[in-house]
């Protein structure tokens, strides 16, 4: 058996979940079969089981488009360069809107079964509005289309299997719900703390940290302006960059500044730092939180319970799928307006029962220990790769 991937990242070009799940799941499933991975980027790679070839994203030809609409009219360029070589796979399997267009040529020139991973939906990310313009309306569009014609759906969670019915034409028996995973060799706790000196953090005192984008799904500026309700003693480590717009990298450059008029204890990290650096923040951690206000799975959550850290999450989406309340986190309510943007109702009291949320494991070190042990077992019993690259292959075969 030989499966396409497609999809916008893959390492070393990684900046959300989505480029964390398809790096694992290739990497397992070419344990198991031949996988080919096409992506977009200058990767040029090959193993027994496994290559991957990158698919520049160029806009020479577009330098005259209108800025927010380059990407979409890049990523349709690229796409038709990933499909037009030929192809020789028993399916094709998509990751993210970006590679969707790619997908539905593949199914529709080569006549092979396509999967679609629903690591997200358009529907639910109003904000993309900001970052593409009338250009949402054509990833919406495209996303519409490939996840209507595919022949499987994957969805991360029970809760955006529930989202793909209620937003698209879709037979509910065409749909399964498979985790994101991790790997459990890799994430552990380390002893190592060079990074923690390199960015002036006080190994000493206690701290609540964020990894991500700054995007408004991931919800980090109501963290930011929840930094005023949490006790002056606690330092904040925000692992965060690639902003979506520049509109949204100034609002959270103005919240830290803000925030750091009264105290001095924040560490922003403005990069996205490579894995090993970051499991080091996670393992030194006293709580992760996770403010996102839509996340259909949220990896960054097992990856944080992997490294025996207490979670602070806002109970949305695929969260609750993943954080048990009070046994291996805290979920925070999170009130949401019924209409895009799907803000919630009052920013302040989110901030606040956040801040309220790391108040409390931080003082409670039993409760937070406690929390991080079973976090560890939780990941233990249901991410593993493995057994969910095997559940993928199973699903392959059913469709060929």
């Amino acid at each position: 058996m030989k499966v396409l991937f497609l999809t916008r990242e893959f390492p070393p070009y990684v900046y959300g979940g989505a480029g964390v799940h398809v790096e694992y799941l290739a990497k397992e499933l070419s344990e198991l079969m031949q996988v080919d991975v096409r992506a977009f980027g200058d990767q040029n790679v090959t193993n027994t089981n496994l290559s991957i070839k990158g698919y520049p994203f160029e806009d020479g030809q577009f330098k005259n488009s209108e800025e927010k609409l380059k990407s979409v009219f890049k990523t349709l360029n690229t796409g038709l360069h990933m499909s037009a070589e030929p192809v020789d796979a028993n399916v094709v399997h998509c990751h993210t809107w970006y590679s969707h267009f790619a997908g539905i040529m593949a199914k529709l020139c080569y006549g092979i079964p396509l999967v679609v991973t629903t690591h997200s939906l358009e529907p639910l990310r109003p904000w993309k509005r900001e970052q593409l313009g009338r250009g949402y309306d054509a990833s919406s569009w495209i996303e519409k289309t490939a996840i209507e014609m595919a022949d499987c759906l994957i969805a991360v969670s029970e809760e955006t299997k529930e989202d793909v019915i209620k937003y698209f034409n879709v037979d509910p028996k065409k749909i399964e719900v498979v985790y994101n995973g991790i790997d459990l060799k890799e994430y552990v706790v380390i002893e190592d703390a060079n990074v923690l000196d390199t960015y002036g953090i006080d190994k000493n005192k206690p701290y609540v940290l964020f990894v991500g984008r700054i995007t408004r799904q991931k919800g980090i500026v109501h963290l930011v302006n929840a930094i005023k309700y949490i006790d002056q003693e606690t330092q904040i480590v925000l692992c965060a960059g690639a902003p979506d717009t520049k509109e949204i990298a100034k609002e959270m450059e103005d919240a830290v500044a803000e925030a750091s008029k009264s105290r001095n204890n924040i560490f922003w990290i403005d990069k996205m730092l490579d894995k090993k650096d970051v499991i080091q923040l996670y393992s030194h951690a006293d709580v992760f939180c996770c403010p996102s206000i839509y996340e259909p799975f949220g990896i960054i959550n097992i990856e944080a319970m992997a490294c025996e850290t207490a979670v602070v999450a806002s109970a949305v989406g695929g969260i609750k799928e993943v954080v048990v309340e009070g046994e291996t986190g805290l979920l925070i309510n999170l009130e949401q307006q019924n209409v895009a943007p799907f803000e919630p109702v009052d920013p302040d009291k989110f901030s606040r029962d956040l801040a309220d949320g790391i108040n409390k494991l931080i003082k409670d070190d039993v409760l937070r220990k406690n929390m991080a042990k079973k976090g560890r077992q939780r990941v233990e019993t249901f991410f593993d790769w493995k057994a969910i690259a095997k559940q993928t292959k199973s699903i392959y075969q059913s469709l060929i």
